[in-house]
């Protein structure tokens, strides 16, 4: 009989380093990518600093609002008119004295 070494085949160790590189590429992507794990993170956060940052501006708008309703011609506040027109203009009355 004849004596052969049994050897692997080397296109069962070139099979398995192939699925070996496309699984570790696949696991990176899947991890660090455009579209992983990490970068959803960070755009949850993002999420979250801008809807904070949204509430922030919504509540400027909401009091901006306000102060143009109460000068608006169909409801004239005369206290914030005054308030406005002594900040604005610099106006003052007769009877005080402005100490700077």
């Amino acid at each position: 009989m004849t004596n052969q070494k049994s050897r692997p085949a080397f296109g069962v160790f070139a099979f398995f380093a192939c699925a070996f590189a496309l699984s570790s590429y696949f696991t990176f992507a899947a991890v660090q990518g455009d579209y992983g794990l990490f970068r959803r993170v960070e755009i949850e956060a993002e999420k979250a600093a801008l809807e904070a940052e949204l509430a922030t501006l919504q509540i400027e708008v909401d009091r901006m609002e306000n102060l143009t309703q109460r000068l608006s011609d169909s409801y004239l506040d005369l206290d914030l008119l005054d308030e406005q027109a002594r900040d604005v203009l610099g106006l003052i009355r007769s009877d005080e004295m402005v100490i700077r």
